[in-house]
């Protein structure tokens, strides 16, 4: 009986031993657990706070003025393109090329006879921050370099208003805005010959502000230096030019799109200098100093098979202008040359208008054909007491002009022309033209 005792208490004095050492392990166990938790708990707390400081650092960043952005730079900023043109002109061989019954206009390029080059231009556009646009032409003719347009504009006044400053084509007309290589034909219409050369561009600014309406609805002022024909540069404080110009446009269903304008300029010039032929026909340098007022007006048709152009499409275009001109008009002694100018200086008065007319048709892809006609109006002219010395005529110089052009691509162009040309008194003239466009690089959209 004593060995059974003796197990009882072995067993009883061993099963506290074993308790303890249990206890032991599991607080071991719940302290490892609780530090591993607090150590989690602390990598989330650190993440949270990270988290919740980027958010407020975004947030802040969202409230912040566009100005504390900083532009978008890429390797398409900012677009860079050069324009080739070149073309062969079959001409008569005739000196000096004048619009008869017009005083000569500046920046007029007449074409050589022969082989030669059109415009060449280099031209750079870019978005320079949120607030600003900048574009760049630089026109390459020969010896001949010059900056037809270097102009900023706003891109974020809102309301439809936008400033433009600088040197730029003015907003007037149609085909104002128009560089060479986006004429329809190889030449420019005599009107526009007539009235700036080739277009009427100034330093100075634009306002122009298209309304919030289902009709498009555009109105533009601009003032300027005012130095290009027909006026000169006054060198003096303040504004040498205006202009002011209106347009509207619109949809008529889903083929047919237009656009019509009215335009003013108001230029001034002093000493404008121009080139005529006196009654002994020998050159006369003639000074103009006085206000030229110009109203213009344009309306353009488009239509496309459903807004398609890539397969066909048509274009109306013409325009209308009317100037005046007031002032004196000089005209030096050229007596020793066999004329009959005598430095005679007195009043100068001229009423003059005009239009062209043209429609161009693509028949089929790449390939287009178009007509062109143009009609001047001398109308009346009052050269004082120079009327003794200069002749005065009633010609109104017209001319018919026909086009052919295909283009393989987008980015290329070839076009044949002929034209009638009756625009110098007493002369007609069989003119034919063989053109190449190329352009290379990236180039923005040209206007409607």
């Amino acid at each position: 009986m004593l060995r059974p005792a003796l197990l009882a208490a072995a067993l009883a004095a061993a099963f506290p031993a074993h308790a303890d050492a249990d206890l032991d392990a599991l607080r071991a166990e719940l302290q490892e657990l609780k530090s591993a938790y607090e150590s989690r708990i602390q990598a989330l707390e650190a993440r949270l706070q990270k988290a919740e400081a980027q958010t407020a650092d975004a947030t802040r960043q969202a409230e912040l003025p566009p100005a504390a952005e900083a532009p978008v730079r890429s390797s398409f900023n900012p677009d860079i393109s050069l324009i080739l043109q070149g073309h062969y002109a079959h001409l008569d061989d005739i000196g000096e090329r004048r619009i008869s019954g017009f005083l000569p206009a500046g920046h007029d390029h007449d074409a050589p006879r022969g082989f030669s080059l059109d415009h060449t231009e280099l031209v750079m556009s870019a978005s320079v921050d949120p607030y600003f646009r900048g574009y760049f032409n630089l026109a390459l003719v020969d010896e001949d370099v010059e900056i037809e347009e270097a102009w900023f504009q706003t891109s974020s006044l809102g309301h439809g208003v936008s400033l433009k400053g600088g040197r730029f084509l003015s907003g007037l007309g149609y085909q104002n805005e128009h560089h060479p290589h986006a004429w329809d034909f190889a030449d420019n219409n005599l009107m526009y010959r007539a009235l700036f050369g080739e277009a009427y561009g100034n330093d100075g600014l634009q306002l122009k502000w298209v309304a919030p309406t289902d009709v498009f609805m555009e109105f533009g002022a601009e003032a300027g230096r005012g130095a290009n024909f027909p006026g000169t540069d006054l060198n003096q404080n303040g504004v040498g030019s205006y202009a002011l110009f209106g347009h509207l446009g619109g949809d008529v269903g889903a083929s047919h799109s237009w656009r019509a304008g009215a335009s003013y300029l108001h230029a001034e010039a002093s000493d404008r200098d121009g080139e005529l032929e006196d009654f002994n026909d020998a050159e006369a340098e003639t000074l103009f100093s006085g206000k030229s007022k110009t109203w213009v007006a344009d309306f353009v048709w488009k239509w496309a098979p459903n807004g398609d152009a890539r397969e066909q499409n048509f274009k109306f275009a013409t325009e209308y202008f009317h100037r005046t001109e007031e002032g004196s008009l000089l005209c030096e002694d050229n007596t020793a040359d066999g004329g009959t100018c005598n430095d005679t200086e007195d009043a100068y008065r001229s009423r003059q208008s005009g239009f062209y007319a043209q429609g161009v048709y693509q028949v089929m892809p790449r390939w287009r054909t178009g007509y062109r006609y143009d009609w001047l109006d001398s109308g009346s002219v009052d050269l004082g007491a120079n009327s003794a010395f200069l002749p005065v005529t009633d010609f109104n110089p017209t001319r018919h002009s026909m086009m052919l052009d295909y283009s393989p691509s987008e980015f290329s162009r070839l076009r044949l022309q002929y034209a009638k040309d009756k625009s110098m008194e007493g002369l007609s003239e069989n003119q034919w033209f063989v053109q190449y466009i190329h352009s290379l690089g990236a180039h923005g959209a040209h206007t409607f």
